[in-house]
């Protein structure tokens, strides 16, 4: 990667995301208890010795549930990304490689039909019908999702397909998976890689609003969403409860969108020709 000295930001995303990371892998160990036990006698208590984050109204340690957090906000993150870009990588290469009656179905009908829905609503919508849940929330998101990665596939397709080189491998009697797969993918990775970091960051705050809303984790798993819903009553008295996993959720999509921007101009040879790198 680019200098880290030119990259501050970066090197912050970078720090950041390793903290939630293994905050995430670690929690179990690093969590000072339980984040399910109940303490009403200590329900409320503001940041201390014992209790580094407070406590909640229902005396749940909130470093702890922080923590535990982290691990379902990293795994939304990674699921609902790998599943968009998966589904969307297929139909865009199916779109943009052979075009026509293809190309006009995908995109003019599939993809503006999703599009016409806003993602969230639509979201909201599938995890209202099928229930709460982990694998319903990352569902719901990955169908909304999708349909960026596969009209920025399309795009890249298109345009890589009428290069010598993919023209040269159909000549020599390549089939369509090959050129896809070992000419064209390559090609079009760089894109796609900085859409897939920004993407993270958008499904992090996602997760972090349907469990706000109440469509996320159910109870008592902790997601930083429903911290912060179950912390409105609390606003004034208890601030702390609000102001731990706001914090939370601010970092972990600023690490994303940190790293996304340094890969952008990485990947990109006119920054780096125009940084001298």
């Amino acid at each position: 990667m680019q200098n880290i000295r030119q990259q501050p930001l970066a090197a912050a995303g970078i720090l950041l995301l390793a903290g939630f990371v293994l905050c995430a892998i670690f929690a179990p160990l690093l969590a000072p208890a339980d984040p399910a036990q109940l303490n009403l006698t200590n329900r409320l208590l503001g940041p201390s010795a014992l209790h580094w984050f407070g406590t909640d109204e229902l005396g749940r340690d909130t470093l702890s549930r922080i923590l535990f957090g982290a691990r379902i906000s990293m795994i939304v993150a990674v699921s609902v990304v790998g599943l968009s870009l998966s589904v969307g990588l297929v139909l865009g290469c199916l779109a943009g490689f052979y075009g026509g009656w293809t190309d006009t179905v995908v995109n003019i009908y599939v993809l503006n039909a999703f599009l016409a829905l806003p993602g969230i609503l639509l979201a909201i919508a599938f995890v209202a019908f099928l229930g709460p849940g982990l694998g319903n929330l990352i569902l719901a998101l990955a169908i909304s999702g999708w349909v960026g990665y596969a009209r920025l596939v399309r795009a890249q397709v298109m345009a890589i397909k009428e290069r010598e080189f993919v023209e040269a491998a159909k000549a020599l009697g390549a089939s369509d998976l090959r050129v896809v797969c070992r000419h064209i993918l390559p090609n079009i990775l760089q894109p796609l890689i900085v859409q897939a970091a920004i993407g993270m960051a958008g499904a992090v705050l996602a997760e972090a609003t349907l469990s706000f809303l109440g469509l996320g984790i159910p109870a008592p798993a902790a997601s930083w969403g429903s911290m912060l819903n179950d912390a409105r009553s609390h606003l004034f008295d208890s601030p702390h409860l609000v102001f731990f996993p706001a914090m939370a959720v601010m970092l972990s999509v600023l690490s994303f969108n940190f790293i996304g921007d340094a890969l952008r101009d990485y990947l990109d040879p006119r920054a780096r020709l125009h940084s001298g790198l």
